[in-house]
């Protein structure tokens, strides 16, 4: 609808019976006249000069030439009910009756002959309905504003006098405005926000906007009842006005968009970024106020970001700011809820998640993961920007809605996190911890500079609390991990003295966790700090491993070297688990395999310790050293268990007798050599060495040892026993036989000898 155009007004009561009521005092007068032409419109209704009219208002006059006639209208012109004549007007002409004055008896005369000389025609249209009330919206609005500036100076100026007369083309403006609505709110063709003009938008909020200023100033005049009236019926079209525009407010900041990159991961997002850069240009910095085109924000268009700040704006300023925040807040809060759950992350109660099997709850912390990163680095700058354009004329309206929508979604996402170090404690979910302790970590500084300081407080400590108690979580389950050490008493050994189940879980679990050395020297020393505030005596955490002094040769032997208490804690563990290790070694009845499953333990420990970056740092030269020196300890005791009685049978004594081989006792080396080496091969060849380094140095190390003696005792004395049967009966091995064998021993196989003998 055009607001330069004439817009009919709609009647309020029927035309005919309106113009019947007033035929007989008052002629048909023009809506608006001209200043010009001031004598023609002289007032009629009464019988007194405007001069002396008791409401007369010289101010008001003067900005409108035309007031006092349209003041005197019949009421009935306009469909209100109010009489045509005031109290003082009937008194003021009982004052003329009485004591007639001859200058105003010549000008009611006057009047009357006037009256007489109406043409006609207007005795015909009381007959006829008049044509519907034509009015150009400018020019009343016009009459408007001078009328509110008027009002405005005079209670600026404290006037006390008697408040004027609320004129026609009030009422006028009041219907014209409905009028528009009426159009606007039909049901057949409602009118959307979107499909108007812009001309006719812009005209229609300067007219709300004025609206609430003619009330407020009315307001201001006289608490009578007339102006009362006026006050009420200029509301009500302006809250029927305000109703529109909130609802045409909520349809627009309801209409957005989440694009799909908005939930795809980092990598698609930056490739997504990467392929716009080449066909936009780059964006400014961040210093920079941000312009409408670049469109960061969350999912609306330009047209209905510009739309938006123009309604937002309106309802502030007509007093609707709350209805307006209240539809923003809603809006936003489902975008975002919206936005949660395209990323995966939905919202689960505390019982949820204490329900929820650990491989759903890990998936369940990826999202969260991904989620949380997502809203602090995107969506809450996105979201305050947002804010900041709508409700850029009142900043702390829109911290306070940044604030209140932002804090939501976090303190949403901080209880998922709470809900997660309350479940049952166990070894396996430290890592998932520890995942959420780091996003914790890295996400609440940027959250912290997106807010004021005051309005974080809430969070603050939410945050601090939550990642206190995901922390105190990891603390206990390494006093678990502690304590299944200590409980794994198992009786049976391991077959072939192979590395022990209880040393592979450990050392991989503590290799892995040594790589968030970072994050947990920072959690273990905030534990300390609790435990000493909380006890006289000090931290658990005073234990100190006797690996990391002993034969430290940068240090004075009487110095006590410091640990940070993570450090102490991983120490304690292996520690423990030597000490584990060595209790279930005594379960071996052979001594030799004993030696072979330290061996394998001990190996398997030191290379998870020399393989991993963070945990050799952490155990430290001096540590390695010790544990490659217990090595060789336990491989001299193998040496000495199983080949020691072996190699015994090489030596010369009681082999000669003056000068000669004692054949008898020959044949008993060779008969007991024979026996003890089929029988070391075939229980070895069932042990296991599964370290190939390990497996290798051990077969060299024994070849080594045994063949050498073996051949020189072989061409010795084997020239003693008489070629043929003699010597296959008790030289059973040739030293090629005796390497090859050799090498099949620790492979775990349950080979026998005869099967491989020629």
């Amino acid at each position: 609808m055009d607001p330069e155009k004439d817009i009919p007004l709609p009647q309020t009561s029927s035309p005919t019976s309106a113009s019947a009521s007033a035929s007989a005092s008052v002629p048909h007068h023009p809506t608006t006249t001209d200043p010009d032409n001031k004598d023609d419109d002289h007032n009629t209704t009464t019988t007194t000069d405007n001069k002396d009219h008791p409401n007369n208002n010289n101010d008001s006059n003067e900005l409108h030439p035309e007031k006092s006639d349209q003041e005197d209208l019949p009421q009935q012109n306009l469909g209100l009910d109010t009489p045509s004549t005031t109290k003082q007007e009937a008194e003021a002409e009982a004052e003329a009756e009485a004591d007639p004055d001859p200058e105003k008896a010549d000008d009611a005369l006057d009047s009357d002959i006037k009256e007489q000389e109406q043409p006609p025609a207007d005795h015909v249209n009381l007959q006829e309905p008049p044509p519907p009330l034509s009015l150009d919206l400018n020019k009343v609005s016009e009459e408007v504003d001078q009328y509110i500036s008027t009002i405005l100076s005079s209670t600026s100026k404290g006037d006390e006098s008697t408040p004027p007369e609320v004129p026609t083309f009030v009422h006028q403006f009041a219907l014209l405005i409905e009028a528009k609505i009426v159009d606007y709110e039909c049901d057949e063709n409602p009118m959307k926000w979107s499909q108007l003009e812009d001309q006719d938008s812009t005209s229609f909020l300067e007219a709300t906007l004025r609206l609430s200023s003619l009330s407020k100033a009315i307001s201001e005049l006289s608490t009578e009842h007339k102006h009362a009236h006026f006050v009420n019926r200029i509301g009500g079209v302006l809250q029927r006005a305000m109703s529109y525009i909130e609802e045409e407010f909520k349809s627009l900041v309801e209409d957005y968009k989440i694009h799909d990159s908005d939930h795809s991961n980092k990598q698609s997002t930056s490739s997504t970024q990467n392929q716009e850069s080449d066909e936009n240009p780059p964006p400014p910095p961040e210093s920079a106020p941000l312009p409408l085109e670049d469109n960061n924000f969350p999912g609306y268009s330009e047209d209905i970001l510009s739309d938006l700040i123009r309604l937002s704006k309106v309802m502030i300023a007509g007093g609707y700011e709350m209805e307006c925040c209240q539809v923003y807040f809603v809006a936003r809060r489902n975008a975002m809820e919206e936005s949660l759950q395209k990323f995966g992350f939905e919202k689960h109660s505390m019982d949820d998640v204490q329900k929820m099997p650990w491989e759903s709850l890990e998936r369940e912390i990826v999202n969260w993961i991904r989620t949380f990163k997502q809203c602090a680095s995107v969506h809450f700058s996105s979201e305050r920007r947002l804010s900041q354009v709508i409700f850029s004329d009142h900043p702390l309206m829109s911290e306070s809605l940044f604030c209140s929508l932002s804090q939501g979604v976090i303190l949403q996402l901080l209880n998922f996190a709470d809900a997660v170090a309350l479940t049952k404690r166990a070894a396996e979910k430290l890592f998932k911890f520890l995942d959420i302790y780091e996003a914790m970590r890295d996400i609440l500084p940027i959250i912290d500079n997106l807010f004021l300081e005051e309005s974080m407080n809430e969070v603050k400590r939410e945050a601090s609390m939550i990642k206190g108690r995901i922390g105190e979580a990891m603390i206990s389950i390494f006093v678990d991990l502690e304590n299944s050490i200590k409980a794994d008493l198992g009786k049976t050994p391991v077959p072939g003295g192979a590395v022990h189940p209880l040393t592979r879980y450990t050392m991989n679990y503590l290799k892995y966790v040594c790589e968030y050395k970072e994050t947990l020297e920072h959690v273990f020393k905030e534990h300390q700090k609790i435990e000493r505030a909380d006890s006289a005596t000090g931290s658990d955490f005073n234990y100190q491993s006797q690996a990391q002094n002993p034969n430290n040769n940068n240090n004075n032997n009487n110095e006590v070297v410091k640990q940070s208490p993570f450090q102490t804690q991983i120490i304690k563990v292996m520690d423990l688990l030597d000490a584990n290790i060595e209790s279930k070694s005594k379960l071996y009845k052979d001594h030799s395999l004993s030696s072979i499953f330290m061996m394998n333990n001990g190996r398997y420990i030191l290379q998870k310790v020399r393989s991993g970056n963070e945990i050799n740092r952490l155990m430290g030269d001096s540590w390695c050293r010790k544990r490659s020196s217990d090595l060789r300890q336990y491989h001299k005791g193998y040496t000495r268990e199983t080949w020691g009685k072996l190699l015994s049978c090489f030596q010369p004594d009681g082999l000669m007798h003056n000068g000669k081989v004692v054949k008898p006792v020959l044949k008993e080396r060779f008969k007991s050599f024979n026996a003890m080496f089929d029988e070391i091969h075939k229980t070895q060849s069932t042990w296991v060495i599964s370290d190939e380094q390990l497996q290798s140095e051990m077969r060299v190390s024994i070849s080594n040892m045994v063949i050498p003696a073996y051949r020189s005792f072989l061409g010795r004395y084997s020239q003693t026993f008489t070629p043929g049967r003699q010597t296959e009966k008790y030289v059973k091995y040739q030293p090629e036989d005796i390497e090859t064998y050799i090498d099949e021993l620790f492979d775990g196989n349950a080979a026998l000898m005869g099967k491989r003998r020629p």
